[in-house]
């Protein structure tokens, strides 16, 4: 056994990481509190909600949607320039999208050296979206989809239950506000890598909000496109 062998940390998934944050959160909150999430919680997990959603396979809606910058993108323009991974997100005030966040900018590098151009979408105004950048310092795209119209025609819309939502509020979550109308829907995070014919390479869609795509899926799903390789159309993963 060499015992200069240096010990090295094992690299953390986003899944940890997210389970981690999960976890402390719940075991912070008073236990009425508890019992409200769960319950909450498990009852979106029984539901339909986003069973209609696009997969692997589909053709991905088009989209024109603003930037934080000012300017509209849309998705068939985007697709001029190769692959485009589509991220969309709860918002900047999500603790597990901001996990999300790092992990993708970390992983930024390897999804631009596949081809690739990453673009975050939430019903966020624009306003808010650019303090989003700005916070999280991102380097990638952010689009301000009002109204959740885009999450919609990807089927990714659900709605913050009414008995959590005094409890949004009261942890400084105003929902409505964030998004410039009277609603509370958001979209379910939901990861798309989609090819220059606009066809979805590979999906994540979870109805459980805590969980997404790994960064390393993405890239393999891109390295996968590389120019020179057949393109095959996979069949579309069970709804």
């Amino acid at each position: 056994m060499n015992q200069h062998r240096e010990e090295t940390r094992p690299v953390t998934t986003l899944a940890e990481q997210t389970r981690e944050v999960l976890e402390s959160f719940l075991s912070s909150l008073p236990e009425d509190e508890q019992k409200t999430v769960t319950s909450s919680f498990a009852k979106l997990l029984e539901s339909d909600v986003a069973d209609q959603a696009i997969q692997t396979g589909d053709q991905a809606p088009d989209f024109s949607l603003p930037a934080a910058d000012g300017g509209l993108r849309q998705l068939s323009s985007l697709l001029e320039n190769g692959p485009v991974v589509l991220s969309f997100y709860r918002g900047g005030w999500c603790p597990f999208c901001n996990l999300e966040f790092r992990a993708l900018m970390e992983h930024l590098p390897q999804i631009r050296a596949a081809g690739g151009s990453l673009i975050g979408i939430s019903p966020e105004t624009p306003d808010t979206s650019r303090a989003t950048v700005e916070k999280h310092q991102l380097e990638f795209e952010v689009l301000s989809d009002s109204g959740n119209h885009t999450a919609r025609d990807y089927g990714l819309v659900m709605t913050v239950y009414e008995e959590m939502r005094p409890l949004y509020l009261e942890w400084g979550l105003d929902i409505p506000a964030a998004n410039g109308d009277q609603s509370w829907d958001l979209p379910v995070p939901a990861t798309y890598v989609i090819d220059t014919n606009r066809i979805v390479r590979a999906a994540f869609v979870e109805r459980d909000y805590t969980r997404r795509m790994e960064p390393v899926d993405i890239v393999s799903a891109l390295r996968e496109l590389a120019p020179g390789q057949e393109l095959l159309t996979p069949g579309k993963s069970p709804r």
